[in-house]
């Protein structure tokens, strides 16, 4: 197979970082590689494939010659240089919330929605990491007995905010444990043993953004705008990996022996359910992993035709760089680089 002109944008944070990681690990088609980011970061360096590379400073020249754009650098870099470097001739795979919603740009799981892909015009969005998750391991289910609601509460680990956000849980835990005094930067509060039930910014409906996103995006990928959803999201002292606790109600009745048996075989689940030996997915264990986890499978005794269950997945891994990846990888596979599949 041929390799690709890639660019990392956003090289230096943490999801670039395991974009690097994951590229390597899956042996991806790579011809050259720029490795962009701010300036303060410009003339940092780096290691892919064992060989140092200099970070540079992304600008609209950054991009010629450039055939993959992976972009991890926040909303408002990507609504500026995303269209500069599909204009280039990249195909965008971005990781901000700043094109999800935009009906012109495909949202896509590989595992879910390969199809979309072919419909780019020059950039892809990969979806909030809470919301791949959960798709990832209820959409198996959708495509054999209709979803018709979807109540999730989320426990989100700090990583998803950030290496400050980790170096503040760091901190605080140590300043609580000699008896010192906590003052929070990250957060509006303290995230050291506490949990915070705001991700993202409040709207006038009061849900968050966060929450707000779990919501429009599943309905996007999934393409049913008739399921109903409402989600709690919620920021817990864990440093990787968000755990979801979800409820689903289904059109027709199912049981819980049912639902594991379609899981265990659906492409990216790790079914992980046996309560007789404490076995269920958990936060630490699924760091560093490709897969989402499911178990606690059981009957929602409070309504019929649902089922609760407990997700977890590492949301720098597979809610960030590895779906990106697998979008890019999807796309080469189906020699849908250019748009529409030209």
């Amino acid at each position: 197979m041929k390799g690709f002109r890639l660019a990392i944008v956003g090289a230096t944070g943490m999801v670039g970082q395991e974009f690097i990681k994951v590229l390597e690990q899956r042996n991806f088609p790579v011809e050259s590689i720029a490795l962009l980011a701010s300036d303060r970061s410009a003339g940092k360096k780096l290691f892919f494939n064992h060989q140092e590379v200099e970070v540079k400073e992304t600008t609209p020249d950054s991009f010629k010659g450039i055939e993959i754009a992976l972009f991890s650098a926040g909303a408002e870099i990507s609504r500026y240089f995303a269209p500069i470097a599909a204009q280039s001739g990249a195909v965008v795979v971005d990781n901000s919330s700043a094109w999800r919603m935009d009906p012109k740009v495909p949202l896509v799981v590989p595992e879910i929605n390969p199809e979309d892909i072919r419909k780019h015009k020059g950039i892809i969005a990969n979806p909030n990491c809470s919301t791949i998750q959960m798709v990832v391991a209820l959409y198996p289910l959708h495509k054999i007995n209709p979803i018709k609601r979807i109540i999730a509460s989320t426990y989100q680990s700090v990583s998803g905010t950030g290496t400050a956000a980790i170096d503040e849980l760091t901190n605080q835990s140590k300043q609580i444990l000699n008896g010192q005094t906590v003052v929070p930067h990250v957060y509006p509060h303290q995230i050291a043993f506490n949990v915070l039930p705001e991700i993202d910014v409040f709207l006038d409906n009061a849900y968050t953004k966060e929450e707000w996103k779990m919501v429009e995006e599943t309905r996007k990928i999934m393409h049913d705008d008739n399921i109903a959803i409402s989600a709690t999201c919620v920021r817990v002292p864990v440093f990787i990996s968000h755990s979801e606790a979800v409820t689903v109600e289904f059109t027709n009745s199912i049981t819980p022996d049912e639902a594991k048996r379609i899981l265990s075989q659906a492409p990216g689940v790790k079914l992980v359910d046996d309560p007789a030996i404490s076995l269920y997915p958990q936060a630490y264990s699924a760091a560093g992993s490709d897969d989402v986890y499911v178990g606690r499978i059981r009957t929602d005794v409070s309504h019929s035709n649902s089922l609760v269950m407990w997700i977890v997945s590492d949301n720098i891994r597979k809610g960030a760089a590895l779906n990106t990846i697998q979008i890019a990888e999807e796309m080469i596979k189906r020699d849908w680089l250019h748009p529409n599949g030209g």
